[in-house]
């Protein structure tokens, strides 16, 4: 039984990097957090993504947050 659940997570995983790929999700090089969390999110998604399931996941600003030095 587990062997079973780990070739169908594997299976729904390569769907899921499929459809990332068909999306062109791999063709940037360089990518920042927003990207690489919506390829992540796609991969998950896996078979979901051809029933019109579009994840997104947005990335918190980084400049908010970040001190200024003293002047």
């Amino acid at each position: 039984m587990g062997r079973l659940i780990g070739i169908l997570l594997v299976i729904w995983l390569v769907i899921g990097a499929f459809a990332a790929f068909q999306r062109g999700y791999f063709e940037d090089t360089k990518t920042n957090c927003s990207e690489t969390s919506d390829i992540i999110a796609n991969i998950a998604a896996g078979p979901l993504n051809y029933t019109g399931l579009n994840p997104k996941v947005g990335c918190p600003d980084v400049d908010v947050d970040t001190p200024e030095p003293s002047k």
